[in-house]
C-alpha cells in the first residue's frame, strides 16, 4: 500500500493530480464507511438509484442483503465452508422456494455474470427474504452444527417459502417467478410502465 501511494506521487503529471484526488477521495470516504457503515449502505442505495431502481425496490433489496448476512453469519458460526457449501445451501434454498437452483433462476431470466437479486421483481425478493430468513430460524432452532444439518434447515426453510409462493400464486393467479429482467429497461420505469 505504502509503495503504491508512493509511486502515485512520484507520477510528475499534472494528469495524474485528478487521479491523485480521486484516490484520496474514496479512501476517506472507505475509512469513514468502516467508522459507520450507514454511510455504506447510503452509497449502495446511491448507486442502485442511479442503475435505474425505484425506492420501493431498493428498501426490499437492502433489507434482502441484510437477511442474507445473517444468515451467512450463521453458517460462519456453525463452520460451514465459504466457498463451496454456501453454494450448496443456496441452492437448496432456491430449489425449495422457486423449484430452481440459482443458476437454472440465472438462465430462465437470461442472466450471464449478473447478480440474479439485481433482476428479481418486489416478490421474488420478498420470497427470497422468506427463504432466507425461515433458514436462519431454523437453523438456531435446531441447533444445526454441521452442513449435513444446515442443508436439511436451508431445505426446510425454501420449503416453506416455496409453499408461500405456491399459495400466493394461487390467489393472484399468476406465477411469481418471472422471466423479467433489468438488462435492457431499468426497473423504475418498468415499475411506471406496468402501473
Amino acid at each position: 500500500m505504502h509503495r503504491n501511494r508512493t509511486l502515485i506521487q512520484s507520477i510528475p503529471s499534472p494528469k495524474s493530480e485528478p487521479f491523485k484526488l480521486w484516490l484520496a477521495k474514496v479512501g476517506y470516504e472507505r475509512v469513514q464507511e468502516i467508522e459507520n457503515p450507514e454511510l455504506a449502505q447510503e452509497r449502495m442505495k446511491q448507486l442502485y438509484e442511479q442503475k435505474g431502481y425505484s425506492q420501493e425496490w431498493i428498501v426490499k433489496c437492502v433489507r434482502g442483503i441484510a437477511i442474507r448476512q445473517e444468515l451467512t453469519e450463521e453458517w460462519k458460526e456453525r463452520g460451514i465452508d465459504q466457498n463451496l457449501e454456501y453454494a450448496i445451501l443456496t441452492n437448496e434454498i432456491s430449489k425449495a422456494t422457486f423449484g430452481k437452483t440459482v443458476d437454472e433462476y440465472k438462465n430462465y431470466k437470461n442472466l450471464k455474470k449478473e447478480n440474479l437479486r439485481d433482476h428479481m421483481t418486489d416478490l421474488e425478493l420478498i420470497f427470497t427474504m422468506l427463504g432466507e430468513k425461515v433458514t436462519t430460524e431454523i437453523t438456531r432452532s435446531k441447533e444445526a452444527k454441521n452442513f449435513p444439518e444446515c442443508k436439511t434447515a436451508a431445505r426446510d426453510g425454501g420449503g416453506v417459502a416455496g409453499n408461500a409462493r405456491r399459495d400466493a400464486q394461487k390467489k393472484i393467479g399468476k406465477p411469481v417467478i418471472s422471466k423479467e429482467n433489468y438488462l435492457v429497461e431499468p426497473e423504475k420505469l418498468k415499475r411506471k410502465r406496468l402501473q
